[in-house]
């Protein structure tokens, strides 16, 4: 009985996510023409026809439906926040309104999976509970914390990359080549996040924005110490007319210190973090292989004796 209410909840949130979106489809197709020009062009690989993306499109249509209606609603994060988010991530093709409405699918899914699991368990109704406002809870922060990760691990990987990006363009600057064209160099030349932004900061340029601008956008996209360091560094020097690849190894050093420093702030919290393993994990087995012999031992002798 109640596999089939679940069912009937399933069906009637299918419908009323999908009149929704028919309702909500004017607004859809302004916000996707907003979300393409505010990608100023950018274009990543083309991906790979693949046999799952007509679903993936769905799904995406009813978080785009399900968000819209929600993001009226809510106050917990602005889209521009959640856009800085994403761009953070390096989730250019995703909009703050779809956001919202994974955020919202999985909070109602959830929920659902843990009352069909609970009724096949026979939970007691305490637990039901506990367990149902658990899920509403994880629903809406796990996709916004999965952007927050990815967002913090793309950011660590351009911190990482950004010695040899300076490196790059210290051998092209002093070799006579203008820093605009060494920019395009370091952008033919890295992949991944920092060459993805370097590629975005040199379509903004080809569309017009000055150097200093399209730096300061790569900035705000990501926004590391190193990328600070890096862009007003480039900045400073072209405003106050310093020889660019003097700034350049200049900053190349600073890096490298301070990739060092964080190397061995890392080294320095390895003992901290096996720790906790340590104790929890291996500790307990090594007590019962060395001391079950002799409590075993101890136990025969007692019984012996009486």
């Amino acid at each position: 009985m109640l596999i089939n209410l679940i069912l009937g909840v399933l069906l009637v949130g299918t419908c009323a996510g999908l009149v929704g979106r028919a309702l909500a489809m004017p607004r859809l197709r302004a916000l996707e023409r907003v979300d393409q020009i505010a990608a100023y062009g950018f274009h990543a690989e083309a991906p790979t026809t693949e046999p799952a993306g007509a679903l993936t499109g769905s799904f995406n249509n009813i978080a785009r439906g399900l968000g819209a209606f929600v993001a009226r609603r809510t106050t917990d994060l602005s889209q521009e926040q959640l856009r800085r988010e994403l761009m953070s991530a390096g989730l250019y093709r995703v909009s703050p309104v779809t956001l919202m409405g994974y955020r919202a699918l999985a909070t109602m899914t959830l929920p659902l999976l843990f009352l069909w699991f609970a009724s096949a368990a026979r939970m007691s109704g305490v637990l039901i509970v506990l367990g149902t406002l658990t899920m509403l809870l994880i629903g809406w922060v796990l996709p916004l914390t999965f952007v927050r990760r990815k967002a913090r691990a793309r950011l660590a990987r351009i911190d990482y990359e950004l010695p040899e990006l300076v490196d790059l363009l210290v051998v092209t600057v002093e070799s006579g080549m203008g820093f605009s064209g060494s920019l395009q160099i370091a952008a033919e030349r890295f992949s991944g996040p920092l060459g993805d932004e370097l590629r975005l900061a040199m379509q903004e340029q080809a569309m017009g924005l000055p150097t200093d601008q399209s730096l300061l956008n790569m900035l705000n996209r990501a926004e590391t110490d190193g990328m600070r360091s890096f862009v007003r560094s480039i900045r400073q020097g072209e405003s106050l007319g310093v020889s660019i690849g003097q700034i350049m190894r200049n900053l190349a050093d600073e890096m490298r210190k301070r990739r060092r420093a964080f190397a061995e702030e890392k080294a320095q919290k390895a003992p901290i973090k096996i720790l906790f393993p340590l104790v929890i994990l291996i500790f307990p087995a090594i007590y019962a292989i060395l001391l079950a012999p002799a409590v075993l031992s101890f136990s025969s002798t007692l019984g012996g004796g009486s």
